[in-house]
């Protein structure tokens, strides 16, 4: 007679967080660390899970300085790697501005989200229970045998 399966516990491997300040210059410093931070992980700069990602975060930061600035707050991004995803959770001070997925007009913008969705596995928007932030997370799939894992170049505690 067989046990029950257990559903297995996601092994992390990595994180990174960083506060950021919701000016243009806070987005691009985000994207930089974070391609800087896949390449610490083994994920080249060239890469596709690299170059996914830091499109993310991109898109994620930027819209957290356009959409959901609130003077005094910051932005924070964190990188959770895991065996078979890294996610993506990047926090602004507008839980009242949840982000809508919609067709791009004819002019600037509004295509953020569809390049999240594209290159995401699965996106969400969790607003905090005091309404003072919220946080739009995507994963992004990571193939097995990229990069170097944890015992090879991770040190503790990061």
């Amino acid at each position: 007679m067989q046990g029950h399966p257990r559903a297995q516990v996601p092994v992390t491997l990595g994180t990174f967080t960083q506060l950021y300040s919701s000016t243009p210059r806070g987005a691009r410093l985000a994207r930089r660390l974070v391609a800087n931070r896949m390449d610490v992980w083994g994920f080249a700069y060239d890469s596709e899970v690299s170059e996914a990602v830091t499109l993310v975060v991109a898109e994620l930061a930027a819209n957290a300085v356009r959409h959901g600035r609130v003077r005094g707050r910051d932005f924070r991004v964190r990188l959770v790697l895991r065996e078979d995803v890294v996610r993506v959770e990047v926090a602004d001070g507008r839980a009242d501005r949840l982000p809508v997925l919609q067709e791009p007009s004819d002019g600037d913008g509004g295509r953020g989200l569809l390049i999240v969705v594209a290159l995401a596995e699965r996106w969400g928007v969790v607003p905090r229970e005091d309404g003072t932030y919220k946080t739009v997370w995507a994963e992004i799939p990571v193939s097995k045998g990229l990069g170097r894992m944890a015992d090879e170049r991770l040190p503790a505690g990061n």
